[in-house]
């Protein structure tokens, strides 16, 4: 997901951070004279992947149109401890109004592009796609997509409406793997079809009911390779379950083409960034 592609979502989420933040008037901020101009610097305090930008300029543009915001870095720029980030100027109330919103996006964007940077560099050099999920911060979901392809990542589906992923429940609900992949073709929404399956016996059914990807859950790496023999090339497997930084790369080398993980969105340790009026 790209930034263009969700620019008419970051002045509501902008607009729902203050709104949280705010509530009825910063009456701290209200101790500063009215007229009172100040600057103020953003560091880092710590390595990371920027991202976020443009939410952290729509938080002041929002408060206050004087307010100046000048990057030193982008969205994907490398950032080293106690390195400037940006630069900001113009009316001292909104400066401290926005501060707190403004650094909460920014440093979770930030965090979740560092993440996958990770991922991203755990397979460098092998044919395959590091995939999010569905597991993303609540209200965040297009925020933390186009951070994950920030850190160098790629997406799955946004939500449930952009793709058919037929599940456990969802073949039980059907009956079997054959029906349910059935009636998704009769949608005839064009959509690729991919089926999880837990265990080679229902990769088989899957195949032979014409699934274009095949989902394998927590498969180990043995299992995975004779995935990968048993498929021939004739749909497109992913690889989920228990995927960490520590295995993604094993996991890589068995032949799939697609390794899907929660961690990128889910587990996210925001980016430790300050602002400092000077």
């Amino acid at each position: 997901m790209r930034l263009e592609a969700i620019e008419h979502h970051i002045q509501a989420t902008v607009r729902r951070a203050l709104a949280e933040d705010i509530g009825s008037g910063d009456v701290t901020a209200a101790l500063i004279p009215e007229d009172a101009r100040a600057s103020a610097r953003v560091v880092s305090r710590e390595p990371a992947v920027l991202c976020g930008c443009a939410w952290f300029d729509a938080v002041f543009a929002e408060l206050d149109e004087r307010i100046h915001v000048k990057w030193a870095l982008h969205d994907g720029d490398r950032v080293q401890p106690e390195q400037e980030l940006c630069t900001l100027s113009g009316p001292a109330r909104a400066l401290l109004t926005g501060e707190r919103a403004a650094l909460n996006l920014l440093q979770t964007l930030s965090g979740t592009a560092t993440r996958a940077a990770q991922y991203a560099a755990a397979v460098e050099g092998l044919p395959v796609r590091v995939l999010d999920t569905r597991k993303t911060l609540p209200g965040l979901r297009h925020e933390q997509k186009y951070a994950v392809r920030t850190g160098g990542c790629h997406n799955h589906r946004i939500g449930l409406y952009d793709g058919i992923l037929i599940k456990e429940n969802h073949i039980a609900a059907a009956g079997s793997i054959t029906a349910a992949v059935a009636a998704a073709r009769a949608l005839d929404t064009h959509l690729p079809v991919e089926v999880e399956v837990e265990n080679l016996d229902e990769l088989r059914a899957g195949l032979d009911a014409g699934a274009d990807i095949l989902l394998l859950d927590n498969f180990t790496l043995d299992l995975l390779r004779e995935a990968v023999a048993l498929n021939a090339g004739r749909a497109k497997l992913e690889a989920s379950g228990g995927v960490t930084l520590e295995n993604i790369r094993s996991i890589a080398t068995t032949g799939v083409d697609y390794i899907s993980t929660g961690a990128l969105t889910k587990d996210v340790k925001a980016i430790d960034l300050s602002m400092r009026f000077v």
